[in-house]
């Protein structure tokens, strides 16, 4: 409604503005005289010539009556041509007076057109400065009605919108109702709510899920931790060495079960904030223990560790090591060369296989999660031992660094000396 009322308005106004536009061009300069009052004008200074001194002018035209000399006898006013040089220039009408047939005199009537034409002309003008003023107004005051009811809503909703796609959906979106756009904008705080809600039950649904993988991980490995026993007694009371090979082979499966198991439960444990690192003091010399329980098929020898005090979470650490050998246990199959070594305030342990290695495109990627390198082929794993490992030594200040060496992957655990972090 008030757009239409600002529209008719300056319609209006324009229509005006053209009237007065057209009148004015439909004037002509030279002023048409009027002939009557002229001829009145005429007619009472020629009857009462010799008397002219008592003549008043009733017409109200401006004019000048001379006598045969150029004498001036008579004159409505101030100004006006004396002369009949003056009054051929400025286009006056001179007339000749007569009495009895004899030449008295002239009179000049003022020529007053060009005035008259520069006070229309003056009219027009103003008039139309004055409504183009108007429209002036009019439209800075649309413009800031606009601002007001379109312009300020619409960057509000882009700060929501800016908010929403940061994630923030706990602050509303402000509504004027009584604005042409509270319904619209009333709508998008709707969808607000609905994203909220739909996020909160997103992210409870995906912490039940983290929950019931972390619940199930741990109840499945107590059964495990039976058949693995039971199978260690049965190959430990065997008689037969094929039977004694199978108990190795359920022995040996269980171990990897078990590894997988770990590693996703371990994966659970961390997206929920579950699973601390906590470094402590460690002598060097546990680290052989450490390594003794991961390599339980004893597939490689452990060299001279240098003697000194580390910064680490042996359980942990010992998760690191597990994951290491299982995986070239599971990939490699082949022996596994151990080196220790003392650098840059670090004790730097690399265990490095036989097998054919990993391509280098692939070897930035094998620490991401649920990531497996293109020659794992068919065997089984889900990607998450490296990505453990390296989330742990993260946790103690230290380093896992994979590699091709020279025989097959090679993989570095860099463990910080106590003190040095």
């Amino acid at each position: 409604m008030k757009a239409q009322k600002f529209l008719a308005g300056l319609f209006l106004l324009f229509a005006a503005e053209l009237t007065a536009l057209l009148f004015f061009s439909s004037q002509d300069a030279v002023h048409r005289p009027d002939v009557i009052r002229i001829n009145e004008a005429f007619q009472s200074l020629q009857d009462g010539w010799d008397a002219i001194e008592n003549h008043t002018d009733q017409t109200g035209l401006d004019y000048v009556a001379l006598d045969l000399n150029g004498n001036v006898r008579f004159r409505t006013g101030p100004g006006l041509s004396e002369s009949i040089h003056a009054a051929v220039t400025h286009r006056d009408t001179i007339l000749d007076l007569e009495i009895d047939g004899l030449n008295v005199g002239k009179v000049i009537f003022y020529n007053d057109s060009e005035q008259i034409f520069r006070s229309q002309k003056y009219a027009v003008i103003g008039f139309v400065a004055t409504a183009m003023l108007l429209q002036t107004l009019l439209c800075a005051g649309y413009f800031l009605y606009l601002n007001h009811a379109v312009g300020k809503p619409f960057r509000r909703l882009k700060r929501f919108a800016e908010r929403v796609a940061d994630g923030n959906l706990d602050i509303p979106l402000e509504m004027d109702r009584e604005n042409f756009f509270g319904s619209f904008t009333e709508s998008f705080d709707l969808m607000r709510s609905e994203l909220k809600k739909a996020r909160l039950a997103e992210a409870e649904a995906n912490a039940r899920k983290k929950e019931l993988v972390a619940r199930l991980s741990h109840d499945i490995k107590t059964p495990l931790a039976s058949i693995k026993a039971a199978s260690e007694v049965g190959a430990a009371l065997a008689g037969d060495d094929k039977l004694r090979e199978n108990y190795d082979r359920i022995i040996q499966k269980s171990d990897q079960i078990n590894t997988l198991v770990t590693n996703l439960f371990s994966a659970s444990l961390k997206e929920l904030e579950q699973l601390p690192v906590i470094p402590e003091d460690m002598p060097s010399r546990e680290l052989k223990t450490l390594l003794e329980n991961s390599d339980y098929l004893r597939r490689t020898r452990i060299p001279e560790i240098p003697d000194c005090l580390l910064r680490a979470d042996r359980l942990r650490l010992q998760q690191v090591f597990d994951n290491i050998f299982a995986n070239s246990y599971k990939y490699a199959g082949t022996s596994v060369f151990t080196s220790v070594s003392l650098r840059n305030c670090r004790l730097i342990v690399c265990m490095e296989d036989s097998g054919d290695g990993v391509p280098a495109e692939e070897l930035p990627f094998l620490k991401e999660k649920f990531r497996r390198g293109k020659n794992a082929g068919r065997i089984e794993g889900a990607g998450l031992g490296l990505y453990i490992s390296d989330y742990f030594m993260k946790g103690m200040d230290g380093e896992l660094l994979l590699e091709n060496g020279e025989t097959g992957l090679k993989v570095s655990v860099k463990i910080p000396l106590s003190g040095t972090v």
